[in-house]
């Protein structure tokens, strides 16, 4: 297992540059998940770890030592990309030992990591299919049994999941989630999908125009986000921005609705206030922090999610858990759980993280 260190890492093509100052320490063992919209960087980051892109400045290191300069094949990383990239022409058991047979690895010592892989992975009854006989996700796992086979100090995954269904992608986050409870190893994971960021992640690495937003455990990205920005990619549904003006005791909407706030010295700065849609409690009409009409309302048996329409504000969303009997056009009172609203400054900048 390895320790991966980036520091003051950027990349440019000619003069555009895509990614600025990036540091980061990985721990041996950690499950980091990079996370950002098309574009912010996170795949070019990950390949610069990989060696398949040059690092145009910054050191990066693996247990120490700077390998900048190391070659792919050098680096002992193992890569699972978001195409399975099998060989169509053999079966399970060649795909997956393949990378040993080219260095002339030992027949018996070959075979024995391929059925300890296929063992962990849940393939050992598929060893003689072609991957055209597999599914998306019996493929992804040879791609993932591939790496394995080569026990290197870190594995990255590309949005590996990108390519499946939904039912697929649910199944194949818990084969990762248990991979790596059973490996302890370290692993870098790219994807756009951020409920794969909140449900594998030791920490998140949110990105953006490729800078590094904020770094931190899921939950904490979630409850206690540094910017506008990490506050609306993290959570789904999103967080709901007001504008807002601040006040010493609160803050006052654009319909003229004023919101008291716990005593909070950085009131007064508050440019828009954040809040989740479960932070958010239905009540009567009149009897709440605003007065709203419900426009789309979602069933979904576990959730009911109602979009709504406040007058002198605009659309927002609000989500309670179970069913809870509106319907469209119904005039409803909305109450803001203060004590988890988010406060942010003009430049985006959190001013008030939740309790």
């Amino acid at each position: 297992m390895a320790r991966i260190e980036l520091r003051d890492v950027a990349k440019r093509y000619g003069s555009v540059e895509v990614l600025r100052n990036i540091n980061l320490d990985i721990q041996d063992g950690e499950f980091i998940v990079l996370v950002g919209p098309s574009g912010c960087g996170k795949s070019t980051l990950l390949r610069m770890v990989a060696g398949l892109e040059p690092i145009s400045s910054g050191d990066f290191l693996i247990d120490g030592a700077r390998m900048n300069d190391v070659r792919p094949r050098d680096r002992d990383i193992a890569m699972v990309f978001q195409s399975y990239a099998l060989y169509p022409h053999m079966d399970v058991a060649r795909n997956m030992g393949f990378s040993m047979e080219i260095r002339k690895e030992q027949s018996a010592e070959r075979s024995a990591k391929v059925a300890r892989a296929a063992e962990t992975l849940g393939l050992t009854h598929l060893m003689d299919r072609l991957p055209k006989a597999l599914s998306g996700g019996q493929r992804q796992r040879v791609a993932m049994g591939r790496a394995i086979i080569r026990d290197p100090r870190a594995f990255l995954f590309d949005e590996p999941l990108s390519n499946l269904d939904a039912a697929l992608r649910v199944e194949m986050r818990l084969e990762i989630a248990r991979l790596h409870q059973k490996l302890g190893a370290t692993m870098i994971y790219v994807t756009h999908d951020q409920v794969e960021a909140l449900t594998l992640a030791d920490r998140i690495v949110v990105l953006n125009g490729g800078d590094i937003q904020q770094v931190g455990s899921p939950l904490e990205l979630y409850e206690r986000p540094a910017n506008k920005f990490v506050a609306q990619f993290i959570g789904s549904p999103t967080m709901n921005i007001v504008p807002v003006t601040g006040s010493d005791v609160g803050v006052t909407t654009g319909n003229g609705t004023e919101i008291r706030l716990p005593d909070q010295p950085l009131i007064a700065q508050a440019n828009e206030l954040g809040v989740r849609p479960e932070h958010i409690d239905v009540v009567d009409n009149g009897a709440g922090d605003l007065s709203a009409v419900a426009d789309v309302v979602e069933h979904l048996g576990s959730d009911t999610n109602i979009y709504v329409n406040v007058e002198g504000i605009g659309p927002m969303m609000v989500r309670k858990h179970g069913n809870i009997p509106v319907t469209s056009g119904e005039r409803l009172g909305l109450r803001i759980q203060t004590q988890h609203a988010h406060l942010f400054a003009k430049d985006g900048t959190a001013l008030r993280q939740a309790i």
